[in-house]
């Protein structure tokens, strides 16, 4: 089966980007289902069920999260309802919402699992340790899983990867809106990269007016994020999983942008 997961999605104009791509990349790698990185399509920060809904109708069916879960404070509800959105599972008890869930297609059954890294961001819990602990539950409901992996450290990427490959899937890294060069299929048929990318304007700094994040550089003052405007890009992986085993057979890095 093709699965087609999205890069971090940035404020209006990374969802313009899904409205204006998604359905084309659907069309030519005949996917079956669209996973999407949300945390930042609210306005460059966090998730409303406003924009939630607007990407479920542009052709999403399930949506992750990342350390800005919480920054939009409508989402607090509605996470805990909404089984197509889940949070990194390794926050710590009594955080509202889920850290894994499935999509049903064509009779199949694909689990999302969502992880938080932890060098040089928040303290969570052990994503490595709480992992295998999740994967074995899962495992008793479908063989393919799809772990997104939202964290800063490349290393620490790498290191999910090798230590789950043959466990699940695919491992895909979220978070630092750059797609990396490096998407593989592991040893043990895991489809491995270790940034999937950002969807939205592509003349940016990670999706902000590049000018801001020059002068903040530049003086090292505070500046007022604004997000870019400008052509638009998405990036996205598709991968070909086998459903009867949730072995990846490929991984292919997919962009694409105006002119």
């Amino acid at each position: 089966m093709k699965i087609l997961f999205v890069g971090d999605i940035v404020g209006s104009p990374g969802r313009q980007a899904v409205k204006a791509f998604v359905q084309d990349v659907q069309k030519e790698h005949e996917i079956e289902v669209t996973i999407a990185n949300a945390e930042n399509a609210a306005g460059g920060n966090g998730l409303t069920p406003q924009v939630a809904q607007e990407l479920f109708d542009s052709g999403i069916q399930f949506l992750t999260m990342g350390n800005h879960v919480w920054d939009q404070r409508t989402i607090m509800d509605f996470i805990g309802n909404e089984q197509r959105l889940i949070r990194p599972a390794n926050y710590p008890l009594g955080a509202p919402g889920k850290g894994y869930g499935f999509i049903r297609s064509g009779g199949k059954k694909i689990a999302v699992l969502n992880l938080s890294g932890r060098v040089f961001m928040a303290a969570l819990e052990d994503p490595f340790a709480g992992a295998i602990r999740l994967i074995n539950q899962i495992q008793q409901e479908t063989p393919i899983i799809i772990v997104d992996f939202h964290a800063e450290a490349t290393s620490e990427k790498m290191a999910l990867g090798w230590f789950l490959d043959g466990k699940v899937s695919a491992v895909l890294g979220t978070h630092t809106h750059i797609q990396t060069a490096d998407a593989r299929l592991l040893a043990e048929g895991t489809a491995y990269i270790t940034d999937v990318g950002m969807t939205g304007p592509r003349d940016s700094v990670l999706g902000i007016k590049k000018e801001i994040i020059i002068k903040r550089f530049l003086t090292q003052m505070p500046v007022k994020f604004e997000l870019a405007a400008g052509p638009l890009q998405l990036n996205a992986v598709v991968m070909d999983i086998d459903a009867g085993t949730g072995k990846a057979r490929g991984i292919q890095a997919v962009q694409k942008s105006e002119s």
